[in-house]
């Protein structure tokens, strides 16, 4: 038989596709988050190596890439793209250039800074003349995540500063600040956000959102807008009307899920969701819904930071006023929604706002906490912080609500036996102090109250004001006025009411400052009054203190003291109070709260003057060795410990340790035995960091009467 050559065929015929997960790894910022998948920003081309049976030659060979995200991808609504192989990218679109080629086609892929961010599909269709025909076939060469890129310029979540962009994109850790305005306390948080499935977690709460649910291709579409994106973030971190995150409890009552004192970082808590098939992980309060919120949107690229708002009102008809109502001993008649929280968390991400004037781009705070209803759900934001400065309570979404958390007044009525109503004057408590956050690149706290306010009392306050149209002029204030006969105040009675100190008439009160107490020790007051005037002043005091939650609701005063004085003229007088451990040891909550409040009463002229002061409680430190050299990849131990301060045998003693590129998961240690006063809790923990650079370890410790106890290490991980 004769030998006869088989023929040679020129269609190009696809091989291998290397999607050069280090190269854009590295360039994209997304080292991470990647691990065996292609993840990439927006606006900023990633490559790719195609392999061939022979080489492409672009005279003969057609290439056309498709990429789609969403379920019901279109080219009208921007979830798809089709590109042919071009000489050049384009920056503004979809587009594909060669960059060389040797034993494989190495290529750049460009998308829009402003194509809607997913998982998307990306295909290849190749089509090749072959003799008088052309021949053609189709590959997926894979799967890739586009997040948005505060390293491009044309992104609308585009950061100037590189060390910004570190602090708010990159960071994994962090902290919040809790306490009081008089006790700021540092609580370490493992954000997290490029821990293992977190990613994954995050794309599925924007796809069992109900806008998707509702229309799951306009939704997709939107998600190109860091705007929509946050909204939608706010609403789902919250269950109040989906199956969001978190659900929200403020009663004390823990015994069905776990007590947001106790969570140190965010991954385990969206972990849980995940695994337990987005049911709402119980529970949450204010900074555990803005810490997971502040998790997803760093994951999904857009710049966030957790802020503190000290003294935060909850104000629910916008009308700037939370108003109270005591009867004559002081004690809370009124059981209201409105209220003033010791502290509040939120988040402001960094975005332009093309819905909005120019001047409106830069930090946007929303509120994923469950608070009040935003076009008929449970989100808050986001709204420009440049907005609510200047009193611009039209701007979206929800300026007015965020206004009055910084700016609202407090008033507490007095109502007496007979059914009248006398206002009481209560100048320690201004709303809207200490806004905090964590400092770039630092373990400080970085004070942003200027960023919402105008310095109190200046005249550019009183601008705002009249440009919030919230003065409306108050009329009748005595008598048998009472709550809601004026909703505003006028900016003179205001500035007047802050200028006036704590004076009732020629008699001052203010109870004694104080520092942080030991957890185990009495706690001593001292309201003090003076009368200025020579004028005798018939007065009695009403003392009490309240264990209290952060957000100023407490399971109900303990009136400590009642007594009549009499004032003469420029005299002084005090009341010494001392509060023992063991009276108040079995009501105190997570926070370490015990408010101490006191009414002073002028019956003759019907005058009251409430005055209130927090006493903080400091747990004890926990202490952590790391025990060897960090390495990376390399196993090392942390010790950790924590001596029992109190008189008492601590129960059911425990450690929760997690911290992002030192230990892949969360792990608890329950210690086997009591721990006596004055000893020693102690346990060691593997670590084993992933990867090389700062990070934080950070602790949890819990027993049956010391709860909530927060501590971290910094951590430099070596090559």
């Amino acid at each position: 038989l004769a030998h006869v050559s088989p023929t040679v065929s020129t269609e190009l015929l696809m091989q291998k596709c290397d999607l050069e997960l280090e190269t854009n790894d590295r360039d994209h910022h997304t080292a991470e988050l990647c691990r065996e998948r292609l993840v990439v920003r927006r606006g900023q081309p990633f490559q790719l190596k195609l392999h061939f049976n022979r080489k492409y030659n672009a005279s003969q060979d057609t290439l056309t890439f498709t990429v789609v995200t969403g379920p019901a991808p279109s080219q009208e609504l921007g979830t798809k793209a089709r590109f042919s192989l071009s000489e050049a990218l384009e920056e503004t679109a979809w587009s594909a250039s060669v960059v060389n080629q040797d034993s494989a086609l190495s290529l750049k892929i460009n998308s829009p800074a402003n194509a809607p961010i997913g998982l998307y599909r990306l295909t290849l269709e190749i089509s090749s003349s072959e003799g008088s025909g052309l021949v053609g076939s189709s590959h997926t060469l894979g799967h890739f995540t586009l997040l948005f890129n505060a390293w491009c310029p044309a992104d609308s979540v585009y950061l100037e500063l590189e060390e910004e962009r570190q602090e708010y994109v990159l960071t994994q850790q962090g902290f919040i600040y809790q306490g009081s305005a008089k006790f700021i306390k540092t609580v370490p948080w493992n954000f997290g956000q490029f821990e293992d499935s977190i990613l994954d977690t995050s794309l599925m709460l924007l796809d069992v959102n109900p806008k998707f649910v509702k229309n799951a291709s306009r939704d997709c579409c939107r998600r190109s807008s860091p705007v929509y994106v946050c909204r939608v973030v706010s609403n789902m971190v919250n269950s109040n009307d989906d199956q969001g995150v978190l659900q929200g409890r403020w009663d004390n009552k823990y015994e069905d899920g776990i007590s947001p004192m106790f969570w140190i970082g965010s991954a385990d808590i969206l972990r849980r969701w995940k695994n337990n098939g987005c049911q709402p992980v119980k529970y949450g309060q204010c900074w555990v819904f803005a810490a997971v919120a502040c998790t997803v949107l760093r994951c999904l690229g857009i710049p966030t930071r957790v802020v503190t708002n000290y003294n935060s009102a909850h104000d629910q008809n916008s009308n700037l006023l939370i108003e109270y109502v005591r009867n004559e001993m002081g004690e809370l008649q009124t059981d209201k929604s409105e209220m003033i929280w010791n502290f509040h968390c939120w988040v402001e991400s960094w975005m332009t706002r093309p819905d909005l004037q120019p001047d409106y781009k830069g930090w946007q705070a929303l509120d994923p906490t469950p608070q009040e209803k935003s076009e008929g759900t449970y989100c808050c934001g986001p709204v420009p912080v440049r907005a609510i400065k200047e009193g611009d309570l039209k701007a979206k979404y929800d300026a007015p609500f965020v206004f009055a958390e910084v700016n609202a007044e407090v008033i507490n009525w007095i109502q007496k036996k007979d059914g009248s109503m006398h206002k009481s004057t209560n100048n320690s408590l201004v709303v809207g102090l200490h806004i905090s956050t964590k400092g770039v690149g630092r373990d400080n706290r970085q004070d942003i109250t200027h960023e919402y306010k105008y310095p109190e009392g200046s005249s550019e306050e009183r601008d705002v004001f009249t440009k919030a149209n919230h003065i409306n002029k108050l009329s009748g204030m005595r008598g048998t006025e009472g709550p809601g006969a004026g909703r505003t105040r006028p900016w003179s009675s205001r500035a007047a009411v802050r200028a006036s100190g704590t004076s009732l008439g020629s008699v001052a009160m203010s109870p004694e400052s104080s520092v942080p107490f030991r957890f185990e020790c009495a706690l001593a007051s001292s309201p003090h009054a003076q009368n200025h005037s020579k004028r005798r002043k018939c007065l009695s005091w009403n003392v009490w203190e309240l264990v209290v939650r952060f957000h100023s609701a407490p399971p109900g005063p303990d009136l400590l003291i009642f007594t009549p004085f009499v004032l003469f003229g420029t005299e002084e007088k005090s009341i010494p109070l001392r509060i023992l451990y063991e009276k108040y040891a079995d009501y105190m909550t997570d926070s370490n709260l015990i408010k101490v409040r006191a009414l002073l009463v002028e019956q003759a002229s019907n005058r009251y003057l409430l005055a209130e002061r927090d006493l903080y409680l400091e747990t004890p430190e926990i202490k952590i060795r790391i025990l060897g050299e960090p390495k990376q990849n390399r196993k090392l131990v942390a010790e950790v410990s924590l001596r029992n301060p109190l008189n008492v045998s601590l129960m059911g003693c425990s450690f929760t340790v997690e911290g992002a590129g030192l230990i892949e998961e969360q792990k608890t240690v329950e210690l086997p035995n009591p721990v006596g006063p004055g000893e020693e809790a102690k346990t060691r923990v593997d670590l084993l960091p992933s990867q090389v650079g700062l990070y934080k370890l950070v602790v949890n410790f819990e027993s049956d009467k010391l709860r909530a106890v927060k501590g971290y290490r910094n951590v430099i991980v070596g090559p």
